[in-house]
């Protein structure tokens, strides 16, 4: 990856877990930063089932299976430009919220989804 190392997908409780994430999620999600150009902290990537809970995710969250990150986004201008760069690159499962984006690509879940947090 050029814009990411996977330790920034660890989940805090599980040193070396965003070896879980899923490849493919990966590199797209390397190429949207690259389109951003500006850069994707990411607040949550791959989540045990410990942590998950402790967050409040979903029993179904596309983190447990690397599939999902969470982008930090504290602005509307860094927002858009975090959702642009991933539509530029085929995401179709976004969700918005006043810190963050979330983006998936969850290939068990529907696509063409937006939703709000």
């Amino acid at each position: 990856m050029r814009w990411f190392t996977l330790d920034e997908f660890d989940s805090p409780d599980l040193p070396g877990s965003g070896a879980f994430m899923q490849q493919e999620f990966l590199d797209r999600l390397d190429e949207a930063r690259h389109l951003a150009r500006v850069p994707f902290r990411i607040n949550s990537g791959f989540r045990t089932s410990d942590r998950n809970k402790h967050v409040g995710g979903s029993e179904y969250s596309s983190h447990l299976t690397g599939w999902a990150a969470d982008i930090s986004a504290t602005n509307s201008n860094r927002r858009w430009l975090i959702i642009e760069a991933l539509l530029q690159v085929g995401f179709t499962r976004i969700g918005v919220a006043d810190t963050f984006v979330h983006v998936d690509m969850d290939p068990s879940k529907a696509q063409n989804c937006l939703w709000l947090y």
